[in-house]
C-alpha cells in the first residue's frame, strides 16, 4: 500500500489537492494525508474529500500524525470525518 503525504499549500503551480488528484488517476487506491495550516474547509473544497483522503491541521502532535497514517493504512476505505 502506498500513502501520499502532502501539504495543501496553494502557492506554486499545483496545490496538494491537485497533486493528489493527479496521483490517484493511475493509482485510484492511493491513500492521501493532507497537512495544512489553513482552515480545513478553505483548503479542500469545503470539507468534501473522496474516500481514502484525510486532512490534519497544523500544528499537530507527532502522535496525532501517527494515528492518521495508521488509520489510512489499516482502515478499509481510509476515510475519517474532518474534525
Amino acid at each position: 500500500m502506498v500513502v501520499n503525504f502532502t501539504d495543501v499549500d496553494p502557492s506554486g503551480s499545483m496545490n496538494g489537492r491537485q497533486v493528489a488528484d493527479a496521483a490517484r488517476l493511475p493509482l485510484p487506491e492511493l491513500r492521501v494525508l493532507f497537512v495544512t495550516g489553513y482552515a480545513d474547509n478553505a483548503a479542500l473544497s469545503y470539507g468534501h474529500l473522496p474516500q481514502g483522503m484525510q486532512i490534519l491541521t497544523k500544528p499537530f502532535e507527532l502522535h496525532a500524525f501517527g494515528q492518521r497514517v495508521r488509520g489510512l493504512i489499516t482502515s478499509p476505505g481510509g476515510t475519517k470525518p474532518i474534525t
